[in-house]
């Protein structure tokens, strides 16, 4: 079992930044793959980034150049840096956990809203 919880949502203008914390439980942490989602009101939820293992990355397109995935194995926690914020970045944001064989991610946070003003 892994519990995640996110810490770092707010409310901040277009064009600032924020930087999303899941501090994940459990010792296998480190062999995880890690993601974030979000979802805004009335659209489906989307894969932000992911890291593995191995610290290999994925970006969704309209975060690339932006956002910035990250973890440490010691403190049992991924980050997401995210600069350049934009209204369209508004959305609940969650991290998600799933085992490297497979394509299923099994543990949630309960997310975190991230607002961005025009």
């Amino acid at each position: 079992q892994v519990q995640l919880v996110e810490s770092g949502g707010g409310l901040v203008q277009a064009g600032g930044s924020l930087r999303l914390s899941c501090a994940a439980s459990g010792r296998t942490f480190s062999s995880y793959v890690m993601g974030w989602f979000r979802q805004a009101p009335g659209k489906e939820r989307e894969l932000v980034a992911r890291i593995t293992s191995g610290d290999t990355t994925l970006y969704a397109d309209s975060v690339k150049g932006r956002f910035t995935i990250s973890r440490d194995n010691a403190k049992n926690t991924v980050y997401l840096q995210m600069n350049s914020l934009k209204p369209e970045d508004t959305a609940v944001y969650s991290c998600a956990a799933r085992r490297i064989m497979s394509r299923v991610y099994e543990f949630w946070g309960q997310g975190t809203q991230v607002t961005v003003s025009s």
